[in-house]
């Protein structure tokens, strides 16, 4: 059997037997971590689609200094969590002003905005936050505002001292919830 990095050593030498196969071998990780994700007005194939084209993006532009597989599995993931920001952001354009979340939770950043738009602004997202404040957990309120700020799962697990799956378990728990406040 032929290693991960050498069929994309293969493929990126123009061999597309080998990035077919590459392909095929991890078809199913991608389903595992689409499952997981929610995109608003998509299903879960076009999630499986954006972790494809990241699992192709990671053959064109892995370099082998480490193993293939962790390398494919954050490129498959990070695009399918793009694919669901960018799904959120357009749901909610009133609330993607270009504020970074930690900025707009500390009360504002300086922008090229009208004092009438960093007003509305302001006031929604201070009733955006007010509304997912009042519908999480204080855990899954602090989960998820360092998940959207960045953080990872380590840096969340070691903030919050708490385990992987409880973190995990808050997280996923918080994501259905703003789904539920999101489409209403």
């Amino acid at each position: 059997m032929i290693s991960d990095e050498e069929l994309v050593a293969r493929f990126r030498a123009g061999d597309k037997k080998a990035g077919e196969e590459v392909l095929v071998r991890y078809k199913n990780s991608v389903l595992s971590v689409a499952r997981r994700f929610f995109l608003a007005g998509g299903d879960t194939e076009d999630l499986v689609q954006e972790g494809m084209c990241g699992l192709y993006s990671a053959m064109i532009s892995f370099e082998g200094a480490s193993g293939f597989s962790p390398y494919a599995h954050a490129c498959i993931r990070n695009r399918i969590l793009d694919a669901v920001k960018k799904s959120c952001a357009d749901k909610n354009s009133a609330l993607n002003a270009s504020t970074p979340f930690n900025e707009l939770k500390e009360g504002g950043a300086e922008n090229s905005f009208s004092p009438e738009e960093l007003l509305i602004g302001s006031e929604a997202a201070s009733e955006f936050f007010r509304k997912i404040k009042g519908a999480l957990s204080p855990l899954e309120y602090k989960a998820i505002c360092m998940y959207i700020d960045g953080a990872s799962m380590a840096e969340i697990c070691s903030a919050l001292n708490k385990t992987y799956k409880q973190t995990d378990n808050a997280l996923v728990r918080a994501k259905h919830k703003l789904v539920g406040i999101l489409t209403r």
